[in-house]
């Protein structure tokens, strides 16, 4: 199902479309996942000092975590804005390997790292808006428009995990019908692990 194109109700604020990802679109999703990300020194170890090409790489292959196909954009006058990417949780080890595998032919090594997801959960992996487009919803339309597209593909729930020391983003995931339900592990730092079920 795709989303809805959702412009902004205020004609005083820029028109907002939120509208599935293309594969043009890659270089804007490799800066969402990189900002989700937010730590330089593991986004060094993960993908190599040039992490943000690399990412890009991810992005436009097919059967990887940050694929295109996995994404839906934001667009305001032309231009991606923001972004949201996941998928299912049972194809993690699957997905992984795809990343993997341009790891090892750019970077020459794979990261060792705790797994994220688990089968049960469609996982929102990755979300940012561009600074100067923050305050005008486009997050919440894109956590919604995400939500949305995995519950018409069959989902029960959507999960996710978020730093303990990000307040703001937990903030908004619960506003958005998230609940706490565990606690995980992930590149060194502790996060909230969060869902939101198909009946909220």
């Amino acid at each position: 199902m795709t989303p809805n194109l959702t412009p902004t109700d205020n004609m005083n604020k820029p028109q907002i479309i939120i509208r599935p990802a293309r594969i043009e679109d890659a270089a804007a999703i490799a800066r969402t996942v990189a900002e989700a990300i937010g730590d330089e020194v593991a986004l060094n170890n993960y993908c190599g000092k040039d992490y943000l090409s690399v990412l890009t790489e991810i992005s436009r292959a097919e059967g990887t975590q940050y694929s295109w196909r996995h994404a839906i954009v934001a667009e305001c006058e032309g231009r991606v804005v923001g972004s949201v990417v996941g998928y299912d949780g049972a194809r993690l080890a699957e997905l992984r390997e795809g990343t993997f595998a341009v790891l090892r032919n750019r970077v020459g090594r794979v990261p060792d790292i705790a797994d994220e997801t688990e089968a049960g959960e469609h996982y929102l992996d990755s979300l940012s808006v561009a600074p100067q487009y923050q305050r005008l919803g486009i997050g919440r339309k894109l956590i919604n428009a995400f939500c949305q597209r995995a519950f018409s593909e069959g989902a029960e729930r959507v999960g996710l995990i978020v730093d303990t020391e990000n307040p703001n983003a937990e903030k908004l995931y619960l506003s958005q019908g998230f609940t706490h339900v565990g606690e995980r592990i992930f590149f060194n730092h502790q996060m909230h692990h969060l869902q939101r079920t198909k009946s909220r």
